[in-house]
């Protein structure tokens, strides 16, 4: 792959909301996001990577409550692992375990004038009246809330100057919340009482026209300066809330500290934030009055760009590429230690369906390193349950999908 085709690749799978990919692959080196959650530079290579992706919380809701309208989908399809194999893009409910597939977002790239462009992004929303994937072209950024009943959404055009909070039974947004600073992206904390927004001066997700990018045929728009501002830590139910500037490096092409869109995310405890860096040290905690913390103690050894994180019981941790050339796996570790303590089937790792069973990306042997698809694996087994049909290896269109999970 040339320059500009790991460019291309690197932006595509930065506008995916899409994570990073692990290994020697050329993904690895463009670390994606978010929840879910993440798009710019990383270290001194010419590719992009996206941080983490957004979202708002709100406490799961009972579903017996005749006030709070009929079950969700999510919650009414309960076997264990709810598969699509011959579906790409998925048409219909995915899950397993604990872990549904809330939505998947495709990318393209607009033409800006002056010569600059921007990754946007559709995002497919689970509808939960019928248990299918449907267009909503409302939303350049979402996330879904634990429980699957709202999702936190930015309108078009970032920085967006408030975030919605969207029932996804009804598809309305029943609260809007307010805000001074740009926010370009939102993340649910793990409990679904508080959000953080990670502000920005200009649209993380731009590409600068007098920053090219060249493999000496063609030129595209490169990654913009990071232009990150803070971030908000809000209280979902109350909107009250407090913003945070945090100042950092910027010069692009891997000299300043973050990439161009590097969003913040919460701790597992839900009691710090954090950041991912291209530089060491790879993740920044901060409380929520801006100031820098130490990493938990099970959350020292994790990789930022590794979606999966920490098991539901704490006691594992998701780690990165551990296959070859010809060979696909992953590694699970000590989340105390750092030590690899199971080799497992996968591409990357991308959620936990519960202390033993994780969601992966992988491919099939001999194929492109592009053409995924989401697949359950076991650790302790060789066993691969595969959930979806195969992605495009194509840099553009609905065939390159990029999913985003929540709890059920």
């Amino acid at each position: 792959m040339n320059v500009a085709e790991l460019v291309r690749e690197s932006l595509r799978e930065q506008a995916d909301q899409g994570p990073p990919v692990p290994g020697n692959f050329a993904d690895r080196v463009l670390a994606v996001r978010r929840r879910r959650r993440t798009r710019a530079i990383v270290g001194t290579s010419l590719a992009v990577v996206t941080a983490a992706v957004v979202g708002v919380a709100v406490p799961a809701i009972d579903s017996d409550s005749a006030e709070r309208g009929p079950r969700p989908a999510s919650e009414l399809q309960t076997d264990d692992v709810i598969a699509r194999p011959g579906q790409t893009p998925p048409r219909d409910l995915i899950a397993a375990g604990n872990t549904a597939l809330a939505a998947y977002s495709t990318s393209k790239r607009v033409k800006l004038p002056g010569g600059d462009a921007v990754i946007t992004r559709t995002y497919r929303l689970l509808d939960q009246k019928t248990g299918t994937y449907r267009e909503d072209p409302r939303w350049s950024w979402v996330d879904v809330a634990p429980g699957m009943r709202t999702a936190a959404v930015l309108e078009r055009g970032l920085p967006a100057k408030r975030i919605g909070l969207l029932n996804l039974i009804t598809g309305k947004v029943e609260r809007w919340l307010p805000v001074d600073h740009g926010v370009g992206g939102v993340e649910f904390s793990p409990d679904g009482r508080k959000l953080v927004a990670t502000t920005y001066a200009e649209d993380p997700d731009r590409l600068d026209g007098d920053r090219p990018v060249s493999d000496g045929k063609h030129e595209e728009p490169g990654p913009a300066d990071p232009s990150r501002t803070g971030f908000y830590v809000l209280d979902v139910a109350s909107g009250d809330g407090s913003w945070s500037e945090v100042k950092t490096k910027g010069g692009g092409f891997g000299l300043g500290d973050i990439n161009t869109r590097q969003d913040f995310d919460f701790s597992r405890d839900g009691s710090l934030v954090y950041t991912g860096r291209i530089r060491e040290p790879s993740q920044q905690y901060y409380d929520f009055r801006g100031r820098k913390k130490s990493p938990p103690p099970r959350e020292r050894h994790l990789a930022w760009y590794v979606e999966a994180r920490l098991s539901p019981n704490q006691k594992l941790a998701a780690g990165d590429f551990a296959g070859g050339a010809k060979t696909t796996a992953t590694e699970v570790l000590d989340p105390l230690t750092g030590k690899r303590v199971a080799k497992i089937p996968g591409q990357q790792l991308l959620a936990w369906a519960d202390d033993k069973r994780l969601i992966a990306w992988d491919i099939a042997p001999g194929t492109s390193e592009y053409r995924n698809r989401l697949v359950l694996v076991t650790i302790g087994s060789k066993k691969v349950v595969p959930l979806s049909g195969y992605r495009s290896s194509k840099a553009d269109g609905v065939g390159r999908w990029t999913p985003l999970f929540a709890q059920r």
